[in-house]
């Protein structure tokens, strides 16, 4: 056979591959608001620069007539290419090609990807669409999902990994998003959980729909399993791209730094004026985030779970900084189960990955209450100590306004580790509240005054004047100088120029026991 006759079979194969299902099942992925499998990709990569790996691998399943179907590409696309100039890895799952189903061969495709980005220090995304594990091919499918999960581990803290839920995702296939780094959805289109609505109706009895059980308002709400959800697929890749953009390409390396046309002089006078005279009024913390950040740019992560902390990225002077800070507008900004592990866990990508990490503290303490305790807040509050002490990054903490008790020492403290600690004069910084102590240390002297209302008000402030402000904590060096709120920016970006050289160890070990 001719060459030209051998190309243009090629040709003819890989046009076969690239149709995926068929016309027909790409229309009706369309007609549901989804995006084929490259569609997704063409979008996600810089045009012209995606590599198709293994586009003519075929099941090798026999039972079930299986040897008899054509299942293109095996129900998967996998390669890699750049995205904004830097090499990344993907797999995106094709529900046009038997709903786009994990098999033996499948499960390969992807975990050689994976494999090429570890070995080449690239990060790797996740596409995923699909029916679940291949009945057909029974345990070789199952086998298939333990060996990504097995390399989703192995690759946590080595390369950034992000899944991608772009329809649905049930049974074990959900254990792999669950690894990763980050967990986007699209909103009405995407689903996870382990068993469906039926299967719990028939176990429980419980009544409920794909969506409240596990669409992107469930789990970026409710149970935490999502980081981020969208209106739209291109709105979710768009977002995946700005993720990457604060990301280094491994843990080896820096993350990218940009240029930054913002003055690094720059006083926000309005700070001075944003924590209310009353200790009790909130505020919002997303302001001074913003204020501190080149051109006031927050990428907030899980901005609708556990909204009593706030947790995501900015860049300072051009360069990737993590920020876990205190909400005051929501539940008075206490450490509860939820907000302990949100920001436990984004500590612990940021230390792995070489971005520094900046606190925004006001914290009243951890929340108290029945539910709270039998939900085990001591062993999830016990995450964010842990992730901290155990972070060896630049560690900057700015100490707003309240600081009290075990909270205190969980948001980046000294005692902690901590590399600087500044504190503006609203700071309040005690074992526990004024109205708390002074109900404690005078219960006696005030229950026996004239006036017992006058004698616990000037024993409330007699407290305050003594020790709810920062000149107590910097007398002992736990705060390293008391700034003016409108300096705030200016002392950071002085800090981290400090710390940039930072090299600290930790004793040679496999690994700690932290309190999952």
């Amino acid at each position: 056979m001719p060459i030209q006759d051998k190309i243009s079979r090629l040709r003819e194969k890989r046009e076969a591959v690239e149709m995926g299902g068929g016309a027909d099942k790409i229309s009706k992925q369309h007609e549901v608001g989804k995006m084929t499998a490259r569609e997704r990709i063409h979008m996600l990569f810089d045009e012209n620069s995606f590599v198709e790996l293994d586009a003519f691998v075929e099941t090798r399943g026999i039972e079930f007539d299986m040897q008899k179907k054509k299942v293109p590409g095996d129900g998967v696309v996998t390669g890699y290419g750049s995205v904004n100039g830097r090499l990344v890895f993907v797999s995106s799952q094709d529900f046009t090609v038997m709903g786009g189903s994990l098999g033996e061969m499948h499960a390969k495709k992807i975990t050689k990807v994976m494999d090429m980005a570890m070995k080449t220090g690239a990060p790797f995304i996740s596409i995923n669409d699909s029916g679940g594990a291949r009945i057909e091919e029974g345990i070789a499918a199952l086998g298939g999902f333990g060996d990504i999960f097995y390399r989703n581990t192995i690759a946590s803290g080595v390369i950034p990994q992000i899944s991608v839920i772009m329809g649905p995702c049930a049974g074990g296939a959900v254990y792999s998003p669950a690894i990763t780094d980050f967990v986007f959805m699209v909103e009405k289109t995407s689903q996870m959980f382990i068993t469906g609505p039926q299967v719990i109706k028939t176990v429980t009895g419980e009544d409920v729909s794909f969506e409240e059980l596990g669409g992107a308002d469930t789990h970026n709400s409710v149970s935490g399993v999502a980081h981020f959800k969208h209106a739209s697929e291109q709105e979710c890749i768009a977002e995946i791209k700005r993720l990457l953009s604060f990301l280094p390409d491994n843990n080896l390396t820096d993350p990218p730094r940009y240029p930054c046309s913002d003055d690094l002089n720059r006083l926000e006078e309005k700070l001075d004026e944003i924590v209310p005279e009353d200790a009790n009024k909130p505020y919002d913390m997303l302001e001074i985030i913003q204020r501190v950040a080149d051109h006031g740019d927050f990428f907030e992560i899980q901005k609708h779970f556990a909204k009593n902390i706030l947790i995501g990225f900015i860049r300072i002077n051009g360069s990737t900084v993590g920020v876990i800070a205190n909400q005051p507008k929501f539940m008075a900004g206490v450490l509860d189960v939820n907000s302990s592990d949100k920001a436990a866990r984004f500590v612990r990508f940021c230390d792995a990955f070489n971005i520094p990490l900046l606190t925004f503290t006001d914290v009243p303490g951890y929340l108290p209450g029945v539910e709270q305790e039998h939900s085990g807040v001591i062993r999830h509050g016990a995450k964010i100590l842990y992730a901290f002490s155990e972070a060896t990054v630049p560690r900057i903490n700015v100490i707003v306004r309240k600081a009290y008790g075990g909270a205190y020492i969980a948001m980046n403290s000294k005692h902690l580790g901590a590399d600087m600690v500044f504190a503006w004069p609203s700071a309040e910084i005690a074992v526990m509240g004024p109205d708390g102590a002074a109900n404690i240390i005078f219960k006696k002297e005030i229950a026996a005054a004239p006036d017992p209302g006058e004698a616990k008000s000037k024993r409330i402030q007699e407290y305050r004047e003594r020790f709810s402000n920062p000149y107590v904590a910097a007398s002992l060096g736990y705060v390293d100088d008391v700034i003016e709120p409108s300096t705030t920016r200016i002392r950071i970006i002085n800090a981290l120029q400090m710390l940039a050289g930072k090299r600290e160890k930790r004793p040679a070990k496999k690994h700690g026991n932290i309190p999952l």
